[in-house]
């Protein structure tokens, strides 16, 4: 069975072409998202097609950026119905997996979605780097600073005990002791 998913992003645009060209193509069921975004991750149209949809059916969208909102998106769902016996079929992309040509386009566009992740994953680390030698901090914002962390310290050599020390400065009693460890083993920025 040729299941069809069309889905507009307002309420101002309409779904004539896409329910035209679904029709067109043979879906005898057609679901529909109406002012959805493609961002949305509760999309109940989308939601209630993937639930009918039976090993040997087909998923048919008009084009691709209907289906996914990202292309990580689309090739997770992809695989999905693939690993669900469930073809896929993009009538303006004609893109088919039910064919060899479309399954090889399909393993392309997820080589190209595996690369954009590892060269989004490459320029973090190199940001990450490049601010970690200009001095900046990474992470969460800090507890105390090292003002607090000398005054605790203080508090600890006159008798108090890090447990009151730390209540004193309203942080965890684990917070406290972490951050004199630091300052213990000569880390320039406390914690």
């Amino acid at each position: 069975m040729r299941i069809g998913y069309a889905r507009v992003s307002t309420d101002e645009q309409n779904l004539r072409l896409q329910l035209d060209a679904l029709r067109a193509a043979g879906c005898e069921r057609i679901y529909r998202d109406d002012g959805i975004s493609a961002v949305a991750r509760d999309r109940p149209g989308l939601r209630r097609a993937i639930k009918r949809l039976k090993s040997g059916d087909v998923l048919v969208v008009w084009k691709l950026d209907r289906l996914g909102r990202s292309l990580a998106h689309l090739i997770e769902v992809i695989t999905g119905l693939r690993d669900d016996g469930v073809g896929f079929h993009s009538l303006s992309e004609a893109i088919d997996t039910t064919t060899p040509g479309g399954r090889l386009i399909f393993h392309v566009m997820g080589a190209l979605a595996e690369f954009e992740r590892e060269l989004i994953a490459e320029r973090t680390r190199a940001g990450m780097s490049a601010a970690k030698r200009a001095g900046i901090r990474l992470g969460r914002p800090l507890k105390l600073t090292a003002a607090q962390v000398e005054k605790a310290q203080a508090r600890i050599d006159a008798g108090e005990t890090v447990a009151g020390a730390a209540a004193s400065l309203e942080v965890n009693q684990t917070t406290l002791a972490r951050a004199l460890r630091r300052r213990r083993e000569g880390a320039t920025v406390p914690i």
